[in-house]
């Protein structure tokens, strides 16, 4: 059957989301000096990742850091800000795509940097851009179940490795134009990290409720960007294409039960482009001055994005506003989740 997936929750809220920065500001402008050759061999312009997608800059962790370590720090200020005790954390989910292993889960080295106890259960949740959405909304339904106290939900991306690798094989002397563009979104990539606590809403009035979900699939274009830690493929329009449409789909049944086309103060979407920015705010008419933007001096930061970007945006936002968080993962799938600050 075609259509939504609907969860309503009762009883979570968000008590922290904080971000951590990588430390090494990589500019766009530095990519193209590396690739100066290669444009000229192929005859494109320099400036593509700034023109086209709007981004001057993006981060890569330090030497010696790894993203691990980005989780570590994200989550030991979201849990320090929370007030809530890590021994009281009895769930950590971890829903990075970066990963060093296969096996075992990366939530392992994550739990064991943050420190947290035994009993804490920990695993991975990986579903391309929309992992960190994903984890909010089980880890909400397992607080609401009552399972669980205090949840922790982390993420942490490193780009450098796979674009130090792209970089090296379009400096190839037998490269293409098409492989240049078929590896374009590669070099959007950023690195970063961000984690959020939740608990029960009843014990603590201060949070930000988490009202309800919706999600929508649209497998039929899984092959559209397809990515290791060495070479991610991504059909640029192909993508686009079918991202708007999976979300006017998704929207056009979901704004039959919520009033999520003018009722919202702030608009979080998944961070990938001004392209991609512009198109889905002119597609399911959204205010543009109610969608903050990270990705000019981040990139894509994959699932980190959505964290990343409302922890920026915690300062701004009062009591009662109501934020949606929204995102499209390669796959594909698009989802929502409402939050009341």
């Amino acid at each position: 059957m075609n259509g939504n997936t609907t969860h309503r929750f009762s009883n979570a809220a968000v008590l922290n989301v904080s971000n951590a920065d990588a430390s090494q500001v990589i500019t766009s402008d530095a990519l193209d000096e590396r690739l100066a050759e290669t444009y000229q061999r192929v005859g494109l312009r320099p400036g593509l990742l700034e023109r086209l997608a709007g981004i001057r800059e993006r981060r890569w962790w330090a030497d010696g850091v790894s993203f691990v370590d980005g989780a570590a720090t994200a989550a030991g200020k979201a849990i320090g800000e929370s007030g809530v005790d890590l021994a009281d954390i009895g769930l950590m989910i971890n829903t990075s795509v970066s990963r060093r292993y296969l096996e075992p889960a990366t939530a392992v080295a994550i739990h064991d940097a943050i420190g947290l106890p035994s009993s804490c259960q920990n695993f991975d949740v990986t579903n391309a851009c929309l992992g960190f959405v994903n984890g909010m909304e089980l880890a909400a339904a397992m607080i609401d179940a009552g399972f669980v106290e205090y949840a922790l939900v982390v993420n942490a991306e490193d780009a450098r490795t796979v674009q130090e690798t792209t970089i090296e094989r379009l400096s190839a002397s037998d490269i293409t134009a098409k492989d240049v563009i078929g590896q374009f979104a590669t070099l959007t990539l950023g690195s970063g990290a961000a984690a959020m606590v939740l608990g029960r809403a009843d014990r603590h009035p201060e949070g930000h409720r988490i009202v309800a979900a919706v999600s929508r699939a649209g497998t039929e274009h899984h092959a559209l960007c397809i990515g290791d830690n060495d070479l991610m493929q991504t059909d640029l329009k192909g993508l686009l294409d079918a991202g708007l449409e999976l979300s006017t789909a998704l929207w056009a049944e979901a704004t039959q039960e919520f009033d999520w086309g003018e009722g919202m103060d702030r608009y979080v979407i998944h961070q990938v482009s001004q392209v991609h920015t512009d198109a889905l705010c002119q597609r399911l008419d959204i205010d543009p001055s109610l969608v903050p933007r990270t990705f000019p001096t981040r990139g894509n930061i994959g699932p980190v994005s959505v964290p990343f970007t409302l922890a920026s945006q915690a300062d701004t936002l009062t009591e009662g506003d109501r934020v949606l968080l929204m995102g499209i993962g390669s796959g594909l799938n698009a989802s929502c989740l409402e939050l009341v600050w």
